[in-house]
């Protein structure tokens, strides 16, 4: 299944209604695996003068961690590999902390230009901000810092971006790419690049990242009180609620805070008292779904939610502000307790 041509990023862009795309243009290679220059060699450690790992403890690519090499693993480069500045067109791998590549790079692409190009389709997935830490994962294999050993990105962070960033390749019906394979990328105590995102919580455990949605969750009008009311029918949940947006905080992830006080109209198979934690956990998991129902009122505002519950998570499916001219949102909200669903 090729991901990286004109297909995906088109029916990205166009959304999980639109019908696909081509798959990738004529002259468009196929990869089946990824260059990631590891090699195991018995005896070869670190400070050995035979293909001896680079000390690079100081090292940061734009926040990450480059973690200490063990002799588990050499990152070698090839013969013919070079030093280039990474192309101005290469708009997915800029201010990202340095400024000079290796090519060929670990997707074996041999040439800046070609790079640039195949690069070029991973935007779309970038600007649903399903990873925070998508972009520096994509760009240590498009373009790997200039070291004089490669440097992959670690197995754990291949794995974090994957699950966040595969439901959403999914929303569009590709696949998480087999040349993206996790298992094919250092652990974490070899020589790796780590995470840039802090998920680590004070309890040892982890944290959730925030992750799209298929669901583009621009806010609708209300065509009718009786739509709206189908729409109430229809769905698992319904909740007026207010956001307020919060300053930047490394505790939460969430942009915005519940008021304390939420109208339920609907809570389906979910208690009453469950409604508030699992709209909070939505908050902090589903980026674009927020920011979209948010972007006319940046600090926040009144909504009226829908959707469906899947297992412990809320899927907003559709949002109306809440304000003086939604009479037939107000309409439909007033005529709820008596209306009864049909079937």
């Amino acid at each position: 299944m090729k991901v990286t041509g004109p297909g995906w990023s088109a029916r990205l862009e166009a959304g999980p209604g639109a019908e696909s795309g081509p798959e990738a243009g004529t002259g468009t290679r196929t990869r089946s695996r990824v260059r990631t220059g590891l090699e195991t060699r018995a005896g070869a450690g670190p400070g050995t003068a035979d293909g001896a790992v680079a000390e690079v403890g100081s090292e940061e690519i734009a926040g990450a961690t480059i973690l200490s090499a063990s002799s588990e693993g050499q990152w070698e480069p090839r013969s013919s590999s070079r030093c280039v500045p990474i192309p101005a067109g290469m708009a997915l791998c800029q201010d990202i902390g340095y400024a000079t590549m290796r090519m060929p790079n670990l997707l074996e692409h041999e040439s800046p230009g070609e790079a640039v190009q195949q690069s070029a389709s991973w935007l779309p997935l970038l600007a649903r901000e399903c990873h925070p830490d998508a972009r520096i994962f994509l760009c240590s294999l498009f373009a790997p810092i200039c070291l004089d050993r490669f440097v992959s990105p670690c197995r754990s962070l291949c794995e974090s971006v994957r699950d966040s960033c595969a439901p959403i390749m999914g929303c569009y019906g590709y696949p998480w790419p087999d040349i993206l394979r996790c298992d094919q990328f250092p652990a974490d105590h070899l020589m790796c690049i780590s995470s840039v995102t802090n998920t680590s919580t004070s309890t040892g455990g982890r944290r959730a990242v925030p992750q799209a949605s298929c669901r583009d969750c621009e806010l609708e009008e209300a065509s009718s009180a009786k739509d709206v009311l189908e729409t109430f029918c229809r769905s698992d949940f319904v909740v007026k609620l207010r956001l307020t947006r919060l300053k930047s905080s490394q505790v939460s992830l969430a942009q915005f805070s519940l008021a304390s006080r939420l109208q339920v109209l609907k809570h389906g198979p979910l208690l009453g008292g469950q409604i508030r934690s699992r709209l909070q956990l939505w908050l902090e998991r589903d980026a674009s779904c927020v920011r979209n129902m948010t972007r006319r009122q940046p600090r926040g505002g009144t909504f009226l939610v829908t959707g469906t519950v899947q297992g412990e998570w809320l899927v907003v499916n559709k949002a109306f502000a809440w304000n003086k001219r939604a009479r037939n949102l107000m309409a439909a909200a007033r005529k709820w307790k008596q209306h009864r669903c049909r079937g």
